[in-house]
């Protein structure tokens, strides 16, 4: 069991290539529990699979919860970037593999972040597996849109001593994600920042930062434009879109573009969350959840 009071949940390990422990929970009530639906939650950066903890809580007596941490992140393992790839592309592998040794299907993916590409890749791969999508402030589409704070942690030498030398981007999510009426708790801002704690434990961090496709120069460019040419492709299955309007990241254009592939998803914009929405309104979004669930 977790040490963190409010993530109680058992760990477990799937073996990637290259021999990496890739953790994740698993949670249903009662443990025996045969759900036919899966919920598969898959975060984003700087966070993991604690981000998910009050879905899970919340969603565990009618559906099997998933919630991964990718290699680098979390409580999976953390190896250097010379022993593993930290593309877009092997976090999409990664989830393709463990999903196929689980045998999951009827996956209701929840994506947020970096989570919605991740996620969506999966799909991509796997279509026949995901019967409906659930995505919070992200992308999987190509998009120039970059905010300049986030264009300087990809400075050369500098953006790598700021994000795995300082943590500065790690520790700047934890008020700079949340809406102004809010604040994180001192326990749950240790818990997000916990994986985190040295130079060698945030590679997965800077290395998400770098990967960000801005160009077709870089490797993740052509994998999203694979999934973007994809999306059309699950027109005919349910989708929500769960947006904190107030995130200056994946801002409202991000859903405006969003809705251009599924115009007649559910939406359900929270305006007075930010990026990490399920911390600013986790009742908001556990209800748009619960709505789109029972109507599909």
């Amino acid at each position: 069991m977790s040490r963190f009071e409010d993530y109680q949940f058992e760990s477990h390990f799937f073996e990637v290539v290259g021999g990496f422990r890739y953790h994740y929970i698993d949670e249903r009530r009662p443990r025996n529990s045969d759900f036919r639906e899966v919920l598969l939650m898959v975060h984003g950066n700087p966070t993991w699979s604690y981000m998910w903890r009050q879905l899970v809580s919340a969603f565990r007596d009618k559906y099997r919860c998933i919630a991964i941490d990718h290699i680098g992140c979390g409580l999976s393992d953390k190896p250097t970037e010379s022993r593993y790839q930290y593309t877009l592309e092997r976090r999409i592998d990664d989830l393709v593999r463990f999903i196929e040794s689980r045998d999951l299907r009827n996956i209701t993916l929840v994506g947020h972040d970096w989570g919605g590409a991740i996620g969506m890749g999966a799909a991509v791969k796997l279509p026949e597996r995901f019967d409906r999508f659930v995505l919070m402030n992200t992308a999987a589409f190509k998009s120039i849109e970059c905010p300049l704070r986030i264009r300087f942690c990809r400075l050369p030498f500098l953006g790598r001593f700021m994000v795995q030398g300082l943590n500065i981007f790690s520790a700047a999510a934890m008020w700079m994600a949340i809406s102004s009426r809010r604040h994180l708790p001192a326990n749950v801002r240790t818990a997000f920042l916990a994986p985190y704690n040295s130079w060698s434990n945030r590679v997965a961090v800077y290395k998400f930062v770098q990967d960000i496709p801005l160009s077709p120069s870089q490797p993740a460019y052509s994998v999203l434009s694979e999934i973007e040419d994809s999306l059309l492709n699950f027109r005919s299955k349910p989708v929500c879109f769960i947006w904190g309007m107030l995130d200056w990241c994946f801002s409202p254009e991000f859903l405006k573009r969003f809705l251009q592939f599924f115009p007649d998803a559910n939406v359900y914009r929270l305006e007075n969350a930010h990026h990490l929405l399920i911390e600013d309104a986790p009742d908001d979004v556990i209800s748009a959840m619960e709505d789109f669930l029972k109507r599909n």
